[in-house]
């Protein structure tokens, strides 16, 4: 069991900047996805960003170009910057974890922390 605790979140101004980050702790395989996903009020959920252990990414439309993900492997730990945001990226930020190849695409998560709000208002 991979456990995840996020930090970050917060309310910011169309236009503004919040970085995300996310730590894991348990049994953590070699092969492995972490990323983000997000749920806005009256949306499905939807998958943000997502980046291997050996570096690969992917990101949603909706956020590609403005987000950018990172993450540092000794640490267990992913960080999401969010520049650009708009009143639309306002929602509760999930991390999510998976292992395996290609559990991401098959959508095979493991675990999922409990979430940090973003809000952007002006």
């Amino acid at each position: 069991q991979v456990q995840l605790v996020e930090s970050g979140g917060g309310l910011v101004q169309p236009g503004g900047s919040l970085r995300l980050s996310c730590a894991a702790s348990g049994i953590i395989f070699s092969i492995n996805t972490m990323g983000w996903s997000r749920q806005a009020p009256g949306k499905e959920r939807e998958l943000v960003a997502r980046m291997s252990n050996g570096g690969s990414t992917n990101y949603a439309d909706s956020v590609r170009g403005r987000f950018s993900i990172s993450r540092d492997n000794a640490k267990n730990t992913v960080y999401l910057q969010m520049n650009s945001l708009k009143l639309e990226d306002t929602a509760v930020y999930y991390c999510v974890y998976c292992s395996g190849y290609e559990c991401w695409r098959k959508r095979r998560f493991d675990s999922w922390g409990q979430g940090t709000q973003v809000t952007v208002s002006s």
